[in-house]
């Protein structure tokens, strides 16, 4: 993983695999609300890269795909895990099994074995590893290796969706994004700066208004004092969906500071490029 989001994210995630963190009562994510069953098509995904172990979030689109970000599928070795609980853990540890050959990841045996699904990851072949703004095709999908039954899929925006959403519309819309991202509060010891908090591991979802869109980007405000919202998203939540009237219209992509604080950047998946790729994966628009 060569960018700095992904530093980051080896960062956080490392607290995931070998931390033990304590936990505090949660509100949610930068100040969201723990998800409950409220949106079951989400999903969290562990994965190896050749830098260690890592976790994102995802949608459930089909039954045998689930949508997240190309930065979350583009380095995987082995297969991918996937767990649609809710709540994963409250404190350490998260229960998830170690890849018998940490160098290629995760088999479809060992990963079944534990009780999880398992999967096969694919990146936009136009993703461009946060270079190219105009181009950012920040998209992946995990292909299960067998299809779930008894989840119903999240329906993804038809294309061109969010353009209606151009300003002063945008400032005024609340967009819900869905992860299993750390959650930024104050630690019960030690400096009292709130930082990104790993444990409790559970899904949460976060209200935020809309900030700016390009042809390729959706900006969120993901601060936790905008009474117009309840927080944003933060490491752990890359990949994970963003709905506006129910549908699916953006993956989280990044986040502009290390205490998720401010700004967010969602991928759209409305747009020409993501949806004709998609569609090789038998992923459609809602009609």
């Amino acid at each position: 993983m060569r960018s700095r989001l992904k530093a980051a994210l080896a960062t956080l995630l490392i607290t995931l695999t070998v931390g033990a963190m304590t936990a505090a009562p949660a509100a949610a994510v930068t100040g969201g609300e723990p998800d409950g069953n409220r949106h079951p098509n989400v999903g969290l995904i562990l994965f190896y890269s050749p830098d260690g172990r890592f976790r994102c979030s995802a949608a459930l689109v089909t039954p045998t795909v689930l949508l997240t970000a190309a930065h979350c599928t583009a380095d995987t070795v082995g297969k991918t895990l996937v767990d649609f609980r809710s709540v994963v853990a409250e404190n350490p540890p998260t229960g998830y099994p170690v890849a018998k050959n940490v160098t290629t990841g995760y088999t479809q045996a060992e990963i079944e074995a534990a009780g999880f699904r398992s999967g096969t990851a694919y990146a936009h072949p136009a993703y461009s590893d946060f270079t190219d703004l105009d181009n950012w095709n920040d998209v992946g999908v995990i292909v299960l290796d067998r299809p779930v039954t008894g989840i119903a899929p999240a329906a993804l925006a038809p294309q061109d969706y969010l353009d209606a959403y151009a300003q002063p519309r945008l400032n005024k819309t609340l967009f819900t994004s869905v992860g299993y991202g750390t959650e930024v509060r104050k630690p019960e010891s030690g400096p009292q700066k709130p930082t990104p908090e790993t444990y409790p591991l559970i899904r949460r979802y976060a209200v935020q208004p809309g900030q700016k869109l390009t042809d390729q980007v959706l900006q969120l405000n993901g601060n936790i004092n905008d009474t117009r919202g309840t927080g944003g998203t933060c490491f752990g939540d890359s990949g994970g969906p963003t709905f506006l009237d129910g549908y699916v219209v953006t993956v989280t992509s990044y986040s502009y500071t290390n205490n998720c604080r401010y700004l967010g950047g969602y991928q759209r998946v409305d747009i020409e490029v993501v949806q004709d790729w998609l569609a090789t994966f038998g992923v459609f628009p809602a009609a």
